[in-house]
């Protein structure tokens, strides 16, 4: 749904709709950052398991690049919340909406590798280096299609649905229908 469609729909001023667009992003956020928090104990427990001095150097910096990005993964996900903590009443809610929905997805983006790089070094420990490079290739593009490729074809038919004209007939004196139908008219919400 377009901003403009929500706001007139839900009759909302624009701080009401902030408000509910950053506890809809933090509830969105309590679940990424829980599966990273998982991860990244996963990861940490690793370097302390008997078979880690076992690793190849590949395996040894795929570790260590995963674990790094589950470090800033989690950091872009706790991150709107600090934001709000530094900027709390200071009126800066649309902002912070906005950059927190962005760090999100660079979070979201850096997750992606975060699990990609996580199956290569489990894949590749347990079943061998091309295993574990088949499984990585495909969880990143089950991870793309997913995240990138299926929110952007929900989202053509939406648009398709929200540019259509919303006509009315119109309806003369008599009770007559006819005259040039009108389009519904929005206002913009900032």
């Amino acid at each position: 749904m377009s901003d403009d469609f929500s706001c007139t729909a839900r009759k909302e001023a624009p701080l009401e709709r902030a408000d509910r667009n950053f506890a809809e992003l933090l509830q969105e956020l309590r679940v990424t950052q829980t599966g990273v928090q998982i991860l990244f104990a996963f990861l940490l427990t690793l370097a302390f398991s008997p078979r880690f001095p076992s690793l190849d150097a590949v395996q040894r910096g795929t570790y260590v690049t995963t674990l790094l990005l589950a470090v800033l993964a989690a950091a872009l996900f706790t991150a709107p919340a600090a934001l709000h903590r530094s900027l709390f009443q200071q009126r800066a809610k649309p902002l912070i909406v906005r950059v927190s929905s962005r760090l999100a997805a660079l979070g979201l983006g850096v997750l992606v590798m975060t699990l990609t790089g996580s199956v290569l070094l489990v894949v590749d420990v347990t079943a061998g280096r091309t295993e574990g490079v088949c499984a990585a290739v495909g969880t990143l593009l089950v991870c793309v299609g997913l995240w990138g490729v299926l929110p952007r074809l929900v989202r053509r038919p939406v648009a398709r649905v929200e540019a259509a004209p919303q006509e009315e007939a119109h309806i003369g004196p008599a009770g007559v229908r006819g005259g040039a139908p009108r389009p519904l008219r929005r206002e913009r919400c900032r």
